[in-house]
């Protein structure tokens, strides 16, 4: 490795469902020089959402303050001298996170007349008010007689996606629709904040348009006018406006202005790379190669993986999340897949567990209100701990549980967001653990039918790598994972891979390696532990996970029948 007389360093930020992670990593040798995370506040308090309605909004606000008090704690960990030495800054999202804005490509929320009207806001990926809208795209791609504009998404739009989201506010939404010149994906809003670019000059994620908005390049970009005006006139300009071209990470979006120089006591034109949604910028970060599948798991979970690019017509994979040149790895066919809820799983049954402390001791007014908050915030720390405890004594099927991991609807395999969770087996005997570890395996069992579907259409699976917080915090979930799937599954030596894909493509931004093969040799954290499947549990969940088909295609039957 060459040496260099001062540091190159670059810069990472995540911007993840509840915080933005930011990632000052050395492009030479990949050492963490520091780390700083910081929460968004609004959404913190739950503010402009709603769970029952499955809507879930955040404001533009949140991000940057919380990018600015992250990159606060970040100069005063690493010291205000060692961010004079960062070459480049790469961003990643959450998405389909989409947001309306103005002409100038200001997200609509920002401006006083829209700053508390949810729709005006970023409409985060797990948001789930576009069921109708999904399924009449779905309809129209398979029945108007013109190109499926769904091929290349799995042969299916999902409620979680650009299109979708964007048709549904503005026909929920008259003000915000006559106000709006276009919609931004997050990944792309970032990027232009802190270049200072205008809505015209704005370099669409290739990433985010190919797997989230329709492109394709045989399509010359986006559904055509003809398609988005049976949906909604609305919806033709917007495209119109949102151009043909797409970018890959590895391009330069543009460079830091001068007064986001100032606010993050950076240098003023540090190059800013294209940005990407955050699974797919893991995927790279955890230095994934052809065959390698990235299972991102945090809240929901990704499935990444790439393949070399075959000359020819390109095969469509049926039922996933869509399949991108480049949305992963420059030059290699990246393919999506996941689920709509995995860390999510957990933490609904933990809520359902502390809603008596959370909901009935505040109000006996014999008991202290502080002694109710300090339980309550005792009991929020240790209550998984003990489940997991618990859950990890039970042999697999012990219990007499199967469960369904829907609880958000379903991702892949052929998205449904209509579609519930279940338990199936309860009796007055069964315990907690019991059923956290049937949900456990339930989301086990998801996996499996991801990994099932890509081997099926011809994506082979060679090895498994896992990242994302549950990855790292949870044995259990790691160990029942493997043993579902038979198959060993490698945990990375970060906590941050996906700020590092960040940073990998900031490096390739500021010239700093000449592709991303060189910069995962040079950047890419090590293997820290691999987990191995257990034979007498891989053999038990054979009987169990045709046990979750049958319960699945019973609900999956239901839900048809009554809408």
């Amino acid at each position: 490795m060459k040496a260099h007389a001062q540091p190159r360093y670059v810069i990472g930020m995540d911007f993840g469902t509840d915080t933005c992670r930011i990632l000052l990593v050395d492009a030479d040798s990949g050492a963490e020089k520091a780390q700083a995370v910081s929460s968004y506040p609004r959404w913190a308090k739950g503010l402009y959402c709603s769970p029952a309605e499955a809507r879930f909004r955040q404001h533009p606000l949140d991000y940057i303050e919380a990018m600015e008090s992250a990159m606060e704690k970040l100069a005063a960990k690493a010291g205000a001298e060692a961010l004079g030495f960062v070459r480049g800054i790469g961003v990643d999202t959450t998405g389909s996170t989409p947001c309306a804005v103005d002409a100038s490509g200001r997200p609509l929320a920002l401006l006083p007349e829209f700053a508390e009207d949810p729709d005006a806001m970023f409409v985060l990926w797990k948001d789930h008010t576009a069921i109708a809208e999904a399924e009449e795209i779905n309809a129209l791609a398979r029945g108007w007689g013109g190109k499926d504009f769904t091929a290349f998404s799995g042969g299916s739009y999902s409620a979680e996606w650009f299109w979708a989201k964007a048709l549904h506010v503005i026909r929920s939404n008259p003000r915000v629709a006559k106000a709006a010149a276009s919609f931004l994906e997050h990944c792309d809003w970032m990027p232009a904040l802190l270049t200072a670019s205008p809505l015209e000059d704005v370099k669409r994620s290739r990433c985010a348009a190919g797997h989230k908005a329709m492109w394709h390049e045989s399509f010359g970009g986006y559904p055509e006018a003809a398609f988005l005006e049976r949906l909604h006139a609305a919806l033709v300009p917007i495209a119109r406006g949102m151009g043909k071209d797409t970018y890959t990470s590895d391009t330069v979006f543009g460079f830091l202005s001068a007064e986001w120089a100032r606010r993050l006591g950076l240098k003023a034109g540090i190059p800013v790379a294209v940005g990407a949604l955050d699974a797919h910028m893991g995927a790279a970060g955890s230095g994934a190669k052809p065959g390698v599948l990235v299972k991102v798991m945090g809240t929901s979970t990704c499935d990444m993986i790439s393949a070399p690019i075959e000359p020819g017509q390109e095969r469509t994979v049926a039922g996933i999340c869509g399949q991108v040149d480049g949305s992963i790895l420059p030059g290699l066919l990246g393919y999506e897949a996941g689920q709509s809820a995995f860390g999510d799983v957990y933490a609904w049954f933990k809520k359902l567990l502390l809603w008596p402390i959370e909901s009935v001791l505040p109000k006996a007014e014999e008991i202290d209100s502080g002694v109710v908050a300090a339980v309550a915030e005792e009991m929020d720390a240790s209550i998984m701990n003990a489940l997991e405890k618990e859950a990890a004594k039970l042999p697999p099927g012990s219990a007499g549980l199967v469960a369904l991991d829907w609880l958000n609807g379903r991702r892949t395999p052929d998205a449904d967001q209509s579609l519930a969770g279940a338990i199936m087996g309860l009796r007055l005997g069964t315990t907690a653990p019991a059923i956290y570890r049937a949900l456990i395996e339930a989301t086990a069992f998801g996996t499996r039918a991801i990994v099932d579907r890509f081997e099926a259409e011809g994506v082979p699976v060679s090895s498994i790598v896992a990242i994302g917080g549950v990855a790292r915090k949870s044995p259990l979930v790691v160990q029942i994972v493997s043993d579902v799937l038979g198959r060993p599954i490698d945990i990375l030596g970060s906590d941050q891979s996906v700020a590092l894909g960040a940073a990998m493509f900031a490096s390739l931004a500021a010239g700093l390696h000449p592709d991303m093969g060189a910069a995962q040799a040079a950047m890419a954290s090590a293997v820290e532990r691999r987990v191995e499947p257990l034979p007498e549990a891989t053999a038990a969940y054979e009987g169990l996970y045709r046990a979750y088909n049958r319960l699945g295609g019973f609900v999956e039957a239901e839900t048809r029948r009554k809408a």
